[in-house]
């Protein structure tokens, strides 16, 4: 069972200003991630924009990944929901070169923990790939308890969890606890070295988008002990993640991306354009990063 470690990205989904997938943009994205030190990619998270994609979109977006990065890089695939039963045709039309799933808490109808146990047991049994649990409670409006985590990691393909619940105490219990082999991954940028430094494997990281060598540096230090590279990398890039959230993600992202030359910063609606205050800077802060790390 292939298991997920190092920095891993969620891709995010460049569009062109009519709204259509700028599938060139992407092939560039994806190259940049492969050149960039990415240990894996993670296609059609929430920075993908998911929701705003039909399943057709999302199915093209995968093929365009899977063609582009030809095997170099495992390749995890966001399917989830709240609709338990709805995700089994999805799941069993995964194509070849997918290597594991992404799978998201369900979100807004609040199950409770036996709920939640129950929803990721029929989604393990509808598919052989290995399953990483997302666990974002500012999202999906209810926590994955540490209890809960620990029963489905013995589930034999459900391989790790992207913790994203910015409790230090809960995903450390579940790093103390946790069965040998089960992965803990971080889902918040500015807590993976110190998660990583706590036992964690590594990060579905956000930030990695844009500086996918910078983030790489800080994650492959942190995970071999090499505690100053890691830190001077952890807070050289530290307060551009904060401003990448401060008007939501991934709008802040695609302004990094976009001041490298990669796409347009469009996203589709109900998502909005940041400010123009914070849109400079973070191109000042992107330009400074590009320049103090010598990155083209």
């Amino acid at each position: 069972m292939k298991t997920f470690k190092g920095s891993g990205v969620a891709l995010v989904t460049p569009f062109h200003t009519d709204g259509s997938i700028d599938f060139a943009a992407l092939k560039a994205l994806v190259t940049l991630q492969i050149q960039g030190g990415t240990d894996f990619l993670v296609v059609q998270g929430t920075t993908g924009e998911s929701p705003t994609l039909s399943q057709d979109e999302k199915r093209l977006v995968l093929d365009t990944v899977l063609e582009v990065n030809n095997g170099q890089l495992p390749v995890v695939y966001g399917v989830g929901g709240n609709n338990t039963l709805a995700l089994e045709p999805l799941l069993k039309n995964i194509p070849s070169g997918v290597d594991g799933i992404l799978s998201v808490s369900p979100y807004y109808n609040k199950p409770i923990q036996k709920g939640i146990v129950a929803h990721f047991k029929m989604v393990a049994s509808l598919t052989d790939l290995p399953i990483i649990l997302y666990n974002v409670p500012g999202r999906t409006g209810s926590n994955m308890s540490i209890e809960t985590t620990l029963e489905l990691a013995e589930l034999p393909n459900v391989v790790a969890v992207k913790e994203a619940s910015g409790n230090m105490e809960q995903i450390m219990d579940i790093i103390r606890q946790r069965k040998s082999g089960f992965g803990v991954l971080s889902g918040d940028d500015n807590l993976t070295m110190p998660l990583i430094a706590a036992g964690a494997d590594g990060v579905i990281s956000v930030v990695a988008n844009a500086f996918p060598e910078r983030f790489s540096q800080m994650v492959h230090a942190s995970m071999s002990k090499d505690l100053e590279l890691a830190k001077q990398a952890h807070y050289d890039l530290f307060c551009v993640t904060k401003m990448f959230f401060e008007e939501g993600n991934p709008g802040g992202v695609k302004v990094a991306l976009a001041a490298r030359g990669l796409m347009q910063e469009t996203m589709r609606m109900p998502l909005h354009p940041v400010s123009e205050g914070l849109r400079s800077r973070i191109q000042a802060e992107t330009a400074r990063i590009l320049t103090s790390a010598s990155i083209k």
